[in-house]
């Protein structure tokens, strides 16, 4: 009798176990969400393919390619009709906690704004981003709001607010006395825009301390207007951006470096910074060693023009500005160069969501649609270090994809169209 019970008992106990992991896998198969997407076109991160369609499985890119496999059951179809898929557009140079200097100037908005509203305002950019197409930012400095980029890029990772992904470097760095606000009374000492260090000791601390606010990499000003009479001069020396970037590479992380003059940028390049910002007056002899050194180059064409029109220039009537004049001599030298190009457009300096502006600066500056395509995707995925997870339309990769209508590799103006925002499988733009 005893065993009798003994064996019905086990049985019990065995169908119940069979049950539970029956109904455990059909849960975990029921939660899984599928999105089908049939566009014209899918530039892959590289070249425009036709014929293909994209599958998403929860927040990750499953299939891309022909419709040659089977749809789950309740998969969701969107048609794309008329539309480009492309990866997520990555914006590789940002201040989401600035915004246009012609509403109001960078030095009242370090020295007047509190952080809250700053940071009220980031919100806001942040989501106008997102809305434009690009789900990834590299945010390249807070501009005086101290460490809040790593709590707003918090914000958007936990679901609180919408937003791209951010890869963030909190405060910068600068030598003392070189950047602002200034004050015309010597005695008063001003915050700052970013965070000031004198000699090697003050460095390794400034990089460990951003580092351990969060910071995803390291910026420094190789560079900045602090000449006698306010021209830009190299604010460090070579073995002060040598000791920068080693302690930053053996933390696992990348530096990055504010540089236009010749002698700012070559200091730079030297050290082993991965991308030069602005490059503004680059020579033949400087970009060549940038190509020889593998180090980018963040041109940030949108904000000067956008600061020369804020003095008044009116583009497509008046003639162009010495500075436009001589930024298009560079970046052409930086092209015929063989340089890695990124897009960035320093986005704070004019409006955010308008980040497509450089993208279309770069075209008229000389490169190609397709070029600037795999610059604002695979390539600033590549330099920044993210090319496992973003920046290509590729089975394993983060669901971060857009739709806009037309070809923008026949006209770059098409990128404007956003008519789909996927960020992580979550649709936030249909």
């Amino acid at each position: 009798m005893y065993f009798t019970l003994h064996n019905n008992n086990m049985k019990k106990n065995f169908l119940l176990i069979v049950c539970l992991q029956f109904l455990m896998t059909l849960a975990a198969q029921q939660a899984d969400k599928y999105i089908l997407l049939k566009p014209d076109r899918v530039f892959d991160g590289v070249q425009m393919q036709t014929g293909w369609v994209v599958l998403v499985k929860n927040n990750t890119i499953e299939q891309a390619g022909a419709m040659t496999f089977k749809l789950p059951a309740g998969t969701q179809i969107i048609e794309l009709k008329g539309h480009s898929l492309l990866p997520g557009l990555i914006e590789g140079h940002s201040h989401l906690f600035l915004h246009p200097y012609n509403e109001t100037s960078w030095d009242d908005q370090v020295l007047k704004e509190s952080r809250a509203e700053r940071t009220a305002r980031a919100v806001n950019h942040a989501k106008a981003t997102l809305m434009a197409g690009f789900t990834t930012v590299r945010d390249l400095g807070t501009e005086g709001a101290m460490y809040d980029d790593a709590g707003l890029k918090k914000a958007i990772e936990k679901g609180v607010i919408p937003g791209p992904r951010m890869i963030i470097a909190t405060r910068a760095i600068v030598a003392r006395g070189a950047y602002g606000p200034k004050s015309e009374n010597p005695d008063v000492d001003l915050p700052q825009g970013a965070e000031e260090v004198a000699g090697l000791e003050e460095l390794s601390k400034a990089i460990r301390s951003q580092i351990g606010h969060g910071a995803d990499l390291i910026k420094v000003y190789a560079d900045y207007r602090y000449g006698p009479n306010g021209e830009t001069q190299p604010t460090f020396s070579e073995i002060e951006l040598g000791w920068l970037v080693g302690n930053t590479v053996s933390s696992g992380r990348k530096a990055v470096a504010h540089a236009s003059t010749p002698e700012g940028m070559k200091r730079a390049i030297l050290a082993g910074v991965s991308t030069i910002e602005h490059g503004d007056d680059g020579t033949e002899e400087v970009f060549k060693l940038m190509k020889e050194k593998g180090v980018a180059l963040c041109p940030t064409l949108a904000a000067g023009e956008a600061v020369e029109q804020y003095r008044g220039w009116k583009k497509g009537i008046d003639p162009e500005p010495n500075r436009i004049v001589n930024k298009r001599k560079t970046f052409q030298l930086a092209l015929q160069a063989g340089v890695t190009i990124c897009m960035g457009g320093d986005a704070g300096v004019y409006t955010h969501g308008d980040n497509a502006r450089e993208m279309e600066l770069m075209v008229d500056y000389g490169m190609k649609p397709l070029e600037v395509l795999r610059s604002t995707t695979s390539v600033n995925a590549d330099v920044f270090g993210y090319a496992s997870k973003i920046g290509r339309i590729k089975k394993g990769l983060a669901a971060d994809i857009i739709a806009v209508e037309g070809d923008p590799s026949a006209d770059i103006k098409n990128i404007r169209k956003v008519n789909l925002v996927i960020k992580d499988g979550v649709i936030y733009k249909k």
